[in-house]
């Protein structure tokens, strides 16, 4: 079967995000003031061939793990449909 996995990858909450910042400054220079914190990250789909959800899901993981989050900067969150 295939399977749709959507990894979402968002830098982590104690590191500086100097993309959200640069987004915060323009929309505050919007008056979009009550805006009180962005964090700009990648939402990557995969389409994975696995027997069940629980493999997809899995596999998905490995690629988050090994190529497509940096660990040490960003953390990953993974759903299969």
């Amino acid at each position: 079967m295939t399977f749709t996995a959507q990894v979402k990858v968002m830098p982590l909450k104690e590191l500086l995000d100097p993309q959200g910042k640069a987004v915060k400054g323009g929309l505050d220079n919007l008056g979009l003031n009550s805006i009180q914190d962005v964090r700009i990250g990648k939402n990557i789909v995969l389409q994975i061939e696995a027997v069940d959800a629980n493999s997809a899901k899995q596999i998905a993981e490995e690629a988050a793990k090994k190529l497509l989050a940096n660990q040490v900067m960003e953390m990953f969150e993974v759903t299969v449909s």
